[in-house]
């Protein structure tokens, strides 16, 4: 595993509204993200230096998850790794063991306001996904999900929410702590 070094120099603002999220999430401990974000191995090297090198992005996309979510399990620059327009982060905790919860978050990377839908589920029929969804400016989400299934977070943005044509859309498989 890699680790990210500590963020420094995190906004007032940026921790206000980690704090106002957190505190509402579902599965969340604390306000505080852990001091050291580890790089779970299964992530792809592109994401790892990506990661390493902004560990600024890193500390506050796990501060919105909480304090339970300590390491990065999936770092995607959408759509392409030269074209980011988002960039979705998933987080499991206590090094992204089996029993663990997992969080993520849709990070907008355009500069201006997109219609965005994250998705996160686990592969149970009688379990929900969690859904955010809406017009944002800085992210979407976080959402949440219990350990189970092997399951699927989907990333969609689009300039509105009545456009037809997708500027992202992704979904990447077996991201929820399979148990």
């Amino acid at each position: 595993m890699y680790r990210v070094p500590r963020a420094v120099g995190r906004t007032t603002t940026t921790a206000m509204i980690a704090l106002a999220v957190t505190a509402a999430g579902p599965f969340t401990a604390s306000s505080q993200a852990a001091d050291d974000i580890r790089i779970g191995s299964g992530v792809d090297a592109e994401s790892v230096a990506y990661a390493q090198a902004h560990p600024e992005r890193v500390q506050a996309m796990a501060n919105l998850c909480g304090a339970e979510y300590d390491t990065i399990t999936l770092a995607l620059r959408l759509p392409t790794e030269t074209n980011r327009l988002g960039t979705l982060w998933v987080y499991g905790g206590n090094g992204a063991a089996s029993n663990q919860n997992t969080c993520s978050v849709f990070d907008n990377n355009t500069g201006g306001a997109k219609w965005m839908k994250l998705q996160l589920c686990d592969n149970y029929t009688s379990t929900p996904c969690a859904v955010d969804q809406g017009t944002f400016s800085s992210y979407a989400g976080p959402v949440w999900q219990k350990p189970g299934g092997c399951g699927t977070v989907t990333a969609l943005m689009k300039t509105s929410s009545s456009a037809s044509t997708y500027l992202i859309n992704r979904v990447a498989q077996n991201v929820t702590n399979c148990n």
